[in-house]
């Protein structure tokens, strides 16, 4: 028997590879509407959020005015002429996540990214309906609010111990604990694995493949057994 009956992921910068394009359209919003730039880090740090509370974080004096709401506009526009070549997935994500639907996982996501943003990802990369379910931040509680990890467990009828989060962010790891969820972190997106390690996942792991590889490992033979 699984420890773990549905695996919930974020999606930019944990299956997909978009945190620079991501980047450079933050940049491009900011310049569009007179704002100051922030830096590499900055941007990074509040990847994860819902688009209003991204905004709130680098701009606290435009939060709530029609400059954060241009701001939207811009962005938006930005990462959508950029989204004519969709975003790749990460080395390993698509064989990865067939294996794990084969071995009976159940998938969802939670993202940041707007329901119309996640439904044009989802299907320029043929994933239409591939996922039990998915959550965006436009229509529940941005992270790290647990709302919308409790809103897919309740849809699955997964209780939080038979659910795992995987993430790049704080804010996945922070969502997770709040909600009475596992987490695993991965260290190839939006944040360091020092900084994620701050948060005390199950795991932290550097490629997606060594996340699918644990999980082999880690359902074999037992939690109180691994020590990878």
């Amino acid at each position: 028997m699984l420890k773990y009956d549905l695996l919930i992921f974020d999606w930019d910068g944990t299956l997909v590879d978009s945190i620079e394009r991501i980047v450079v359209c933050m940049r491009e919003a900011a310049r569009g509407c007179g704002l100051p730039q922030r830096d590499d880090s900055q941007i990074k740090g509040i990847i994860g959020l819902g688009l209003p509370d991204a905004i709130a974080v680098l701009y606290p004096e435009v939060a709530g005015t029609g400059v954060a709401d241009d701001f939207r506009r811009r962005y938006s526009d930005c990462y959508l002429g950029y989204e004519g070549q969709p975003s790749p997935l990460f080395p390993g994500v698509a064989h990865s996540l067939q294996r794990l639907r084969a071995a009976g996982y159940r998938l969802a996501v939670a993202t940041g990214k707007s329901r119309r943003g996640l439904d044009r990802a989802l299907r320029d990369h043929g994933w239409d309906g591939y996922f039990d379910i998915t959550r965006c931040a436009d229509e529940t509680a941005s992270k790290p609010d647990p709302l919308m990890l409790r809103e897919i467990l309740a849809y699955c009828d997964v209780c939080p111990e038979r659910a795992l989060m995987i993430g790049d962010s704080l804010f996945d790891l922070q969502m997770a604990a709040r909600a009475g969820m596992d987490a695993v972190a991965v260290a190839y997106g939006a944040q360091s694995m020092a900084c994620l390690q701050t948060a005390d996942p199950l795991l932290t792991v550097e490629c997606f493949d060594e996340f699918a590889a644990w999980l082999a490992a880690f359902e074999s033979c037992g939690v109180d057994e691994y020590v990878g």
